[in-house]
């Protein structure tokens, strides 16, 4: 088992380990099992099993739910809240009946009421990083940072970030408060803050890519061969890249990964982390079961020649289309 690459994220004093654990999937979100039946004890155990192998970076949100994942994660590191590096994000607007709006409310008066109900729902009195979840269309980016560089005086957040925006925004938002990272989806099967120029934005700041669906929301593993394998409810049968003719243009990459994969003797899944690894971010691939949470792990100890990385890469060109990450009406706004 692997052990325990740290690294620091970002340069403003933040070291967690190689990679986080994603804890979205371990509940329900408004009534659905996101990615398959979720089950509280197995998901309690797999986080505890990452910290005793040295993994504690957990991300969550307060959206998740709404609540319900953070009160899962609080459970899990309950005694032990100091072994443990939780991020969790706050944005799309909850009401006071606990239901999400979909609206994203960035606002500072909602960022201080946000941060109190994730508290109180991590049941913990600081958060290492908090990101906002997306950029609200309504509030200058520097309303909201200045808002959380409150709580960073104040004590109850040790670093910020933001998650899913431009180059634009992260530059704006830098200036009023160091960024320690910026959350989006990244994997060799989505490269479109590559190719957006994101990327190059966050290196020359000094700010982190934390790199969530590292495994393309499961179909990097290999395990889904037709669009039925997902269960009823799952979030996944809404995505255009996970239906019609895009959805077997996408299992041909995919089972050319595998090949490649199986040559080197790892899981496909390993090969996808081990590549954002080699490519300098920290993924935070979700499980909720300690068996595939350890062969994640196992990702950190494969180095990748440049070689393998052109490859891999020679696959999925730069600019593959694989079909839209969201439908035109989810309630996931993307900062342009």
């Amino acid at each position: 088992m692997s052990n325990n690459k740290q690294i620091k994220l970002g340069n403003q004093g933040l070291t967690v380990p190689v990679m986080g654990l994603g804890c979205m999937g371990m509940t329900t979100w408004s009534g659905m099992d996101i990615y398959g039946k979720a089950d509280e004890a197995a998901a309690i155990k797999t986080i505890q099993r990452s910290q005793e192998l040295g993994y504690n970076f957990l991300d969550t949100a307060d959206v998740y739910g709404p609540y319900l994942n953070e009160q899962l994660v609080a459970k899990a590191v309950k005694g032990n809240r100091e072994k443990y590096i939780i991020a969790t994000k706050f944005g799309y607007e909850i009401d006071d009946n606990g239901q999400p709006t979909w609206g994203i409310n960035g606002k500072k008066a909602y960022v201080r009421k946000a941060v109190e109900r994730s508290l109180k729902n991590l049941d913990t009195d600081y958060i290492d990083l908090y990101y906002l979840h997306r950029l609200d269309p309504h509030t200058p980016v520097e309303e909201t940072v200045g808002a959380m560089a409150d709580l960073v005086k104040e004590g109850k957040v040790g670093y910020i970030g933001l998650s899913e925006v431009s180059a634009a925004t992260i530059e704006r938002a830098h200036k009023v408060h160091p960024l320690t990272a910026v959350q989006s989806e990244y994997s060799i099967f989505e490269r479109n803050i590559e190719a957006a120029g994101i990327i190059d934005t966050l290196n020359e700041l000094g700010i982190a890519l934390v790199a969530y669906a590292p495994l393309g929301r499961g179909f990097l593993t290999g395990d889904i061969k037709t669009p039925e394998d997902f269960p009823e409810g799952d979030l996944r049968r809404t995505m255009p890249r996970f239906q019609g003719e895009q959805f077997y243009k996408n299992i041909e990459l995919i089972n050319a990964i595998q090949q490649m994969a199986a040559r080197k003797g790892i899981t496909s899944s390993q090969l996808a982390i081990a590549w954002v690894l080699a490519k300098g971010h920290t993924p935070i691939p979700g499980t909720k079961r300690i068996k595939y949470l350890e062969q994640n792990i196992g990702a950190a100890d494969i180095a990748l020649t440049v070689a393998d990385i052109a490859q891999l890469e020679a696959i999925i060109p730069l600019g593959t289309i694989t079909g839209d990450r969201y439908d035109a009406m989810s309630m996931t706004i993307i900062d342009k």
